[in-house]
């Protein structure tokens, strides 16, 4: 990998998988849960980010993906201090990843509860269209936001609900989860 740059893209080993995260000077450009090889992972990121090219984080992206892996692992970390850019977030998608972002290890919101939190209580489909295009998971915790019910239902990530209902236990989700 070349020298670190400040901006650029980079894969990690996680407990899921080989993540991946992209950078540039106003914050994260996007992070990438693994897909189902670091290759894959790898192109993911490319097509994502065609500019960027892999190279070593700097200190600052060092430290956030040492803390992503610890998230993965189980650590009560919200990562809501990391800074994101939001270069291309409509307004409307950046009031739900703040909501998102809010949803501490271990709890969940529905996506009607979270509609309601905006101030668009009637926006349940939006806010799931809204998190289902989140280019930050899991600093934008998506997998902590169910479905009316509990329900355990289109996340995006490689293993999909498997994935995602993994996440939660590691975290200590205690709620009942109904898959569907």
């Amino acid at each position: 990998m070349p020298a670190s740059a400040s901006s650029g893209f980079a894969l990690f080993d996680t407990p899921i998988g080989p993540c991946g995260i992209a950078w540039g000077p106003p914050g994260l450009k996007g992070v990438q849960l693994a897909e189902a090889s670091a290759q894959r992972t790898r192109t993911r990121m490319r097509e994502r980010f065609p500019g960027l090219v892999e190279a070593t984080p700097p200190t600052a992206v060092a430290a956030a993906i040492r803390r992503i892996e610890a998230m993965l692992r189980g650590a009560r970390d919200d990562l809501r201090d990391l800074a994101l850019d939001l270069t291309g977030v409509s307004p409307f998608e950046t009031r739900v990843y703040e909501v998102v972002r809010a949803i501490p290890p271990g709890e969940t919101l529905t996506y009607g509860e979270i509609a309601a939190r905006i101030g668009a209580p009637t926006a349940a489909r939006a806010v799931g269209r809204a998190v289902g295009r989140n280019p930050f998971a899991p600093v934008v915790p998506c997998h902590r936001v169910l479905a009316a019910g509990g329900g355990l239902c289109g996340f995006s990530a490689h293993g999909g609900v498997a994935t995602k209902l993994a996440m939660l236990r590691t975290e200590g989700a205690r709620a009942a989860f109904a898959v569907r």
